[in-house]
């Protein structure tokens, strides 16, 4: 048996989707609908995987890093348990470390290195639709996302839910594995301008952060994650060359989908 956990999320629901026509994957999610199992990484008395096989944990959202690393440290345990065989993560790409969030991740990948299951690890870029919401933009169609100079590796969300399916199905050929998933044709502002026809005028960093603060929508922990993924792309930390091999074409089997084009699909709605 399969299963798959974050499965209402946006990558979830891509990877379920391939595996819609399979008998034998079950999807795990907080509030489930019939023939699914309730799986609440806050509630780890749901996490029963008893007869699960390979367990793919799509990690289990945006939170402070303590929440973020207890709900997996909570999954993993469980599996343990349950006599998983294998676990497969879905993880940040290894030149996002200058990122506030890397840090659960690279918590939860030593965990799993220490635990007594078989595990992947799947470090994925950020998504080119995520790219949609940060760079976005305006009215007038000016894009003033502070990107500086930088680029995004950034990479279609629907290539990285294929490569999930293609090793949570076919598990032990990559037993004890990280594979690094980004996207071979890295953007910046006048890319994105470009392809949707405006312009592109990066606003400060400062200004940024008071719009988000003064826009009121974002949680606390959020704002200085999305700061951070500003100032590390304008610092040409996220522009893939330091990745020292790119698997995703690999596990695709094929050249990878056009992040642009993604990013135009994702902005246009």
């Amino acid at each position: 048996m399969l299963m798959i956990t974050g499965a209402t999320g946006a990558l979830g629901k891509l990877v379920t989707a391939r595996l819609a026509d399979r008998e034998d994957v079950v999807i795990g999610t907080r509030s489930p609908a019939p023939g699914e199992r309730r799986v609440d990484f806050d509630d780890p008395a749901s996490l029963d995987f008893t007869g699960v096989d390979t367990l793919l944990v799509i990690s289990a959202g945006a939170a402070e890093d303590d929440v973020v690393i207890a709900r997996h440290d909570a999954a993993i345990s469980a599996a343990e348990k349950a006599g998983v065989r294998h676990l497969v993560y879905t993880s940040l790409s290894g030149d996002g470390d200058h990122l506030t969030y890397a840090l659960a991740h690279r918590w939860t990948e030593r965990r799993l290195r220490a635990s007594s299951l078989r595990w992947t690890v799947l470090r994925n870029g950020l998504y080119a639709e995520f790219l949609a919401a940060i760079a976005a933009p305006g009215p007038d169609g000016t894009i003033a996302a502070p990107l500086g100079t930088g680029r995004l590796a950034a990479v279609a969300r629907e290539d990285l839910a294929e490569a999930a399916v293609r090793v949570a199905t076919a598990p032990a050929a990559h037993a004890g594995r990280t594979y690094e998933l980004v996207g071979e044709h890295a953007l910046g502002g006048a890319d994105l301008a470009a392809a949707l026809g405006g312009s592109y005028e990066p606003g400060s960093l400062a200004a940024t952060r008071a719009a988000l603060i003064g826009a009121g929508q974002a949680l606390p922990f959020q704002v200085p994650m999305l700061m951070s993924t500003y100032s590390a792309v304008a610092g040409g930390f996220l522009d893939g060359t330091s990745i020292e091999r790119n698997d995703l074409r690999t596990l695709l089997g094929r050249e990878p989908r056009p992040a642009i084009e993604a990013y135009v699909r994702a902005v246009r709605g």
